[in-house]
């Protein structure tokens, strides 16, 4: 076993979770390497603080469910064989085993805080489960120079701009934009004098879109956007006139 393998048995073990195998192995390797002793030692502190740090609150509802979901996707590290079981250094199939990588060991770390905190903790998942577009456009509202402008498009169809040059963001939200076919798509531009920066693609849902420009915005820039071929413009340019053109200054 080597020091990063040891480092993620540590891990479970600091939270309980390790099998009645990998507590022996986990037994074994701390006896052949007393100086990884440092690693264990680390890990349980840090469980051990989060757990006593904060006070015994309930959840709200929901919170269980999201954090359970979240570490369900997240990667675990090592390859299995075909058996479904890890192999060890020497290249045999080793006992089945919890793997508990790093990564996994911070975030279920972060269970235990985030569940201590209790209300706390609805904001925490709301954040993880918020699109790109959505937190930006909350920051937005929040900066003291937020502005707004909005342009109708035609048939009943509008676009609202939002930006912050403070925040350095700008978030294009549309109703009754048309739904286009699987051989265009709407591409987002900055605007900046005599220079278009593409500045992503979005697709509607039902003629509507929260759409985040990539970039920085700088204050003067207009939020432009173009219906352009699947996969954007080949060229870096608009390919066609703007079907939204709006300035921020």
């Amino acid at each position: 076993m080597n020091e990063s393998e040891f480092a993620e048995l540590a891990a479970g073990r600091a939270l309980h979770a390790l099998s009645d195998a990998d507590e022996r192995r986990y037994a074994d390797a701390l006896a052949a390497h007393p100086e990884w002793a440092a690693i264990a030692e680390h890990d349980a502190e840090t469980a051990a603080l989060l757990a006593d740090g904060s006070p015994a609150v309930a959840p709200p509802a929901g919170v269980r469910d999201a954090l359970l979901a979240r570490i369900a996707v997240t990667p675990q590290g090592e390859p299995t064989s075909p058996t479904g079981v890890a192999p060890d250094a020497g290249g045999a199939p080793a006992a089945p085993a919890s793997r508990w990588s790093r990564r996994l060991f911070a975030l279920a770390a972060s269970v235990v805080l985030i569940v201590g905190l209790g209300i706390t903790a609805a904001v925490a998942i709301a954040q993880l489960t918020q699109p790109a577009s959505v937190v930006a456009l909350e920051k937005i509202a929040a900066a003291p120079d937020a502005q707004q402008a909005t342009v109708e498009i035609g048939s009943g169809a509008e676009a609202t701009a939002h930006w912050s040059a403070s925040v350095g963001s700008a978030v294009l939200v549309t109703d009754g934009l048309a739904v286009l076919d699987e051989e265009q798509t709407y591409q987002l531009w900055l605007v900046r004098g005599d220079e278009a920066l593409p500045a992503g693609l979005f697709e509607t849902d039902g003629g509507t879109a929260t759409a985040l420009l990539d970039g920085a915005m700088h204050e003067g820039d207009v939020i432009a956007v173009t219906v352009e071929q699947a996969g954007g413009s080949p060229t870096g340019q608009p390919t066609t006139d703007p079907i939204i053109a709006i300035p921020t200054a």
